[in-house]
């Protein structure tokens, strides 16, 4: 509750400090408030991508720091359930919609919802200042077990050991879930180690993989207080 042109609002520090910007205009330059401003917009890092092809009709919603809530249609069933998997274990509020030429296959609907996510989370990285920048995780899921290793260094590169038995589940092709992590990855600046380290069954072998991807970015994504800038020896990513 902080105080506003005499009244008391349920403003947040950051929403009082911008409607009253123009009132401390006097004692603040611009330098300074430019600088404040990108704090509190760093402070909320999302991103909305929009992608319309001939293909698809793609819209993306990210918010790296959430909880786990999700919003998941994107018109393929097996899709769905691993996108929404991916958000609740990342911690990601997500809002995936998607329309695509389902008729021909699911593949272009998956490559380009891969686009777009990987575009996404590059976007509500920014510069990529202050993230841990590594991420690593393995998850089971009941006789499979998962690796994944992620570098969010801008240097795009997937390798991808993952073999499944099947050729589909359910109506899901499964071999679009390697295509999937390769839009993910070279749009999103990532360098993903994905390995099946054992497994059998091909539905726990892809889910396990989307969980584990996904917890692997939460690491990656996660800020440090005590680091400034990008976390690189070069000084820059």
């Amino acid at each position: 509750m902080l105080p506003v042109n005499g009244t008391v609002a349920n403003y947040s520090e950051e929403e009082y400090y911008l409607y009253t910007k123009k009132d401390v205009g006097s004692r603040l330059n611009t330098d300074e408030i430019a600088s404040r401003e990108r704090e509190v917009a760093e402070q909320t890092r999302r991103a909305t991508v929009a992608r319309t092809t001939a293909e698809t009709d793609i819209k993306v919603s990210l918010e790296l720091d959430g909880t786990g809530r999700v919003d998941i249609d994107t018109g393929v069933g097996f899709l769905d359930h691993m996108l929404t998997l991916f958000g609740v274990h990342g911690f990601f509020e997500l809002s995936i919609h998607a329309r695509g030429d389902t008729h021909i296959d699911d593949h272009h609907t998956v490559e380009d919802v891969g686009i777009c996510l990987g575009q996404a989370f590059s976007q509500a990285l920014g510069d990529r200042a202050g993230i841990c920048r590594y991420g690593t995780a393995f998850v089971p899921m009941d006789e499979t077990l998962v690796r994944v290793c992620v570098d969010l260094s801008n240097r795009p590169c997937l390798h991808y050991e993952a073999a499944v038995p099947d050729q589909k589940v359910g109506s899901f092709d499964t071999a679009l879930a390697k295509e999937f992590m390769r839009a993910l990855a070279q749009h999103g600046g990532m360098t993903l180690h994905v390995d099946l380290l054992h497994g059998e069954n091909s539905h726990h072998i892809i889910e396990a993989v989307f969980k584990a991807v996904a917890r692997a970015l939460a690491g990656a994504v996660a800020k440090r207080s005590d680091l400034r800038g990008q976390l690189s020896s070069k000084g820059m990513l």
